[in-house]
């Protein structure tokens, strides 16, 4: 479905979001549901979880978790965001597997297990949350706890144990803050929801947020499982929707002003992101997917990336793109990705020229954001040698 044979209706304000059904199956394109001129109660930072204290029993001490806390002279090891997993021997006939989040973790001890001199006990403070979409409620029989953390190793567990102490407790569910549709034309499938009997327990729904031009900028899940409807502020046929329990997809309060900026299309002007914080340019390079992407395979000729503001990984590769596709474009979220674009896709390829000015300001500051899970460089300089590597003439002035 196209987004932009939506957006006309004849009204002095415009369509800025749609509601759709989008396909799961993979047979239809999307079904519309409606169109909303706004939405109020969208954004919001998710409060941190509670802290919880876990006992890790019985982890293998060759494994990266006890290495990277074992090479550590700090007595208390940051391990940060990370995900637990609790899977089955054999999956084919002992149940499903279920997953935790775990926020901001931090190790605040650790002894040899008891009779075990191979593996060690570790104490953790962090924020717990289960992910109930992925798993069941029931534990299998013979169970296998991994555990990944990003500041160790992405792409592999980071070690695992024999078992929580602590983990398997009720937890308090967070308060949810309600989504309002305002100026709702519903369609067919959402004015047959709400007919229903408090809840609806409907369809899970995307919605979409359109530029001025009607295309679609990002899309968020809600959760339609109760909504209450009214007669709309803006007056006519329109009707305000309440989704009380949207949940826990949101974009965050910075995110507001950077879809203020993206609103009216495509950014055309260099370091528009510049002046956000993290969390904003993190939203700043989820928008580049919809930027221009005129170029197939184009190669040769010399780039000149402007590295004023590359203070951090997302302001790096926002930096890239712009350099290389100019400014709304999209040259990877992450290495692997850039690594990517570097092969193939719609893009520059190597061989060209990157002249990388400033380039002591990223250099500084990411001397200490260390990849070691690749050659434990910086950042920085995994960037420089994967351009390199891939045959991208360099130039850091």
């Amino acid at each position: 479905m196209r987004s932009e044979e939506h957006v006309g209706w004849e009204r002095d304000f415009p369509v800025r979001y749609l509601l759709v059904r989008e396909d799961i199956g993979g047979e239809e394109e999307g079904v519309l549901w409606g169109r909303c001129a706004e939405v109020e109660g969208l954004f919001m930072d998710a409060p941190p979880l509670p802290r919880e204290v876990l006992t890790l029993r019985g982890c293998p001490r060759e494994s990266l978790l006890v290495q990277a806390m074992a090479a550590s002279a700090e007595p208390v090891r940051l391990l940060g965001d990370g995900m637990l997993s609790i899977v089955p021997v054999d999956p084919s006939n002992d149940g499903p597997s279920r997953f935790w989040d775990l926020e901001d973790t931090a190790v605040l001890a650790q002894w040899p297990t008891p009779g075990d001199p191979g593996r060690v006990d570790i104490v953790v403070g962090t924020g717990v949350r289960e992910d109930d979409f992925w798993g069941g409620k029931r534990l299998p029989s013979s169970p296998r706890f991994d555990l990944w953390f990003p500041s160790i190793r992405g792409d592999s567990p980071s070690g695992g144990c024999r078992s929580i102490d602590g983990l398997l407790t009720p937890r308090p569910q967070r308060p949810t803050q309600p989504v309002h549709l305002i100026g709702c034309e519903p369609a067919a499938p959402l004015l047959a929801l709400l007919c229903r009997p408090l809840p609806q327990e409907g369809d899970p729904i995307t919605l979409w947020r359109l530029d001025r031009h009607g295309r679609t900028m990002t899309g968020y899940h809600l959760d339609l499982d109760t909504v209450e409807a009214r007669p709309s502020v803006l007056g006519g046929a329109l009707i305000d929707v309440t989704v009380t329990d949207p949940g826990d997809d949101r974009p965050t309060l910075a995110a507001r002003a950077v879809w203020e900026i993206w609103s009216d299309g495509v950014p055309t002007r260099p370091n528009q992101w510049a002046q956000f914080d993290a969390e904003g340019r993190s939203e700043w390079l989820d928008l580049t997917r919809v930027g221009p992407y005129g170029l197939q395979g184009l190669s040769g000729g010399t780039y000149h990336l402007d590295g004023q503001h590359v203070t951090d990984r997302t302001g790096l590769l926002l930096a890239l793109g712009e350099a290389v596709l100019g400014p709304g474009a999209h040259y990877g979220r992450d290495l692997d990705s850039v690594q990517d674009y570097l092969c193939s896709g719609p893009s520059v390829v190597p061989p060209f020229t990157l002249v990388w000015h400033h380039a002591a300001i990223a250099r500084h500051a990411l001397a200490g954001d260390v990849l070691a899970h690749r050659s434990g460089l910086s950042y920085f300089e995994e960037t420089v040698n994967l351009l390199r590597e891939y045959g991208v003439t360099v130039v850091l002035q």
